[in-house]
């Protein structure tokens, strides 16, 4: 079993990704948490006063009220990072199996909830929304909670399996070129990282 406690700071800014209306996120998102009493602490980290507008991502808070990412939100991270990685010849994501069920049940992270320290404010990121539909190309405007450039998180993770350090760094590198929360296809939340 190997740890490795690691500091994130991202270069670019993040954005939330929990739904601002706590009633669609606890139908639709913490409907999926294991038991009831995290479903109840995920709609408290969305806060009531958070609620801008129906369509608006947020950062959940913890009880302080500072922004924070949710552990499962890392491992998320992970398999997005090992599923594209795994097209590429050579790299430690591709001797991976079934790269899905190894994160879930191979890979921790703590604490549960990772606090975002970040140097200013939290801003609101608005960009345009297109799809191609059967009626045409649609727009909606998304509206997302945003935290600039230069935020740092700390986390632990575990690996049940020594074998698994080289891809989880791997998967950490990767985040120079797609970042963390919403958006990041387009650059959101990109950052580096350090062992501490």
């Amino acid at each position: 079993m190997k740890k490795l406690t690691v500091k994130i700071t991202t270069f670019e800014e993040m954005l939330g990704t929990a739904n601002a209306n706590p009633f669609i996120h606890e139908e639709f998102i913490a409907s999926k948490a294991p038991d009831a009493k995290k479903i109840e602490e995920e709609v408290a980290a969305i806060g009531e006063e958070e609620v801008f507008e129906k369509q608006m991502t947020v950062f959940p808070r913890n009880k302080d009220g500072k922004p924070i990412l949710w552990d499962y939100q890392i491992k998320g991270f992970f398999k997005d990072s090992c599923g594209a990685l795994k097209r590429v010849p050579g790299t430690e994501s591709g001797k991976i199996k079934a790269y899905k069920k190894e994160i879930d049940g191979l890979i921790f992270v703590e604490p549960r909830q990772i606090e975002i320290k970040h140097p200013g404010g939290i801003m609101i990121c608005q960009r345009p929304l297109r799809a191609q539909t059967a009626q045409g190309e649609r727009i909606a405007l998304a509206s997302s909670e945003s935290i600039e450039a230069g935020a740092e998180i700390t986390l632990t993770i575990t690996m049940l399996l020594d074998s698994h350090e080289a891809a989880v760094r791997e998967w950490l590198d990767y985040g120079k070129l797609r970042g963390l929360g919403q958006w990041r296809n387009s650059g959101k939340g990109r950052f580096t990282w350090v062992e501490v």
